[in-house]
């Protein structure tokens, strides 16, 4: 993290929300009882920018600083709302294609993904505000700078997200190894919402109970599991081309 991308103190903060700089998270010291730290923590709700309260050791790991309590780091992107994004994919008359990232909390495969979601023309990439990787000028160095042409929805639960998406005509499928359908006989033509779970975790019980379908990806060497970074390109692919199956491809000379 370069000391460009912390911002310490709560003035230096409350500037940067009025300015309407993008925020990824706040820590705030605990204990804390000023009016201003009330007020601070009433913007960040105000703009869904998610706080967490931390032992002020940690604060001080971060910066010698004085921080007053309060580090905020910032982004490199804009959020976009997914509430807004799905109704403007409808009117363009594209068929919605996203990919929701579950557990994934290492920058080099979330950007890796958000590399390969930006190239094979998905809609956005949806992550939770907890628990997933953060999104910094590391991540955007190894998307190849897709992060900052892909929208990137980042949603206080991805239950709830998954359950508004079904409502908006998207079927949910998630992907993990004991899925029922190999992820090529699985027809991905459709409005789609594919999720993705880390190598570790996997796919958490909660999401799964809400999806529509499960596939896999059938594997033929002894190595347990892709890398996710890769399943999910292999999985966007596999979408495209069945979506374009139909297309005549111009023919070379």
């Amino acid at each position: 993290m370069n000391k460009a991308d912390i911002i310490y103190g709560m003035h230096p903060l409350s500037e940067a929300l009025k300015s309407g700089k993008s925020i990824d998270k706040v820590f705030i010291q605990k204990g804390l009882q000023q009016d201003s730290t009330r007020k601070l923590m009433n913007d960040l709700r105000e703009a869904d920018i998610p706080y967490q309260f931390v032992p002020k050791v940690k604060l001080d790991k971060i910066t010698r600083k004085n921080h007053q309590g309060v580090i905020a780091y910032t982004s490199p992107i804009e959020y976009s709302k997914l509430e807004w994004l799905i109704p403007a994919i409808y009117e363009s008359g594209e068929t919605p294609l996203l990919l929701i990232l579950d557990h994934i909390t290492d920058v080099r495969n979330f950007g890796a993904i958000c590399r390969s979601a930006e190239c094979a023309g998905a809609h956005a990439v949806v992550i939770p505000e907890k628990g997933a990787a953060q999104v910094n000028e590391d991540a955007v160095k190894t998307s190849a700078g897709a992060l900052m042409r892909l929208p990137v929805c980042r949603v206080k639960s991805l239950v709830d997200s998954v359950k508004f998406l079904k409502q908006s005509g998207l079927e949910i499928v998630g992907c993990h190894e004991r899925g029922k359908h190999a992820f090529q006989q699985k027809d991905l033509k459709g409005p789609l919402a594919m999720i993705l779970g880390s190598e570790e975790l996997g796919i958490s019980p909660a999401l799964q109970s809400v999806c529509d379908a499960d596939i896999h990806i059938p594997m033929k060497g002894e190595t347990g599991s892709l890398n996710v970074s890769v399943a999910g390109a292999l999985l966007l692919y596999e979408a495209i081309r069945q979506r374009n199956e139909h297309i005549e491809l111009p023919q070379k000379g």
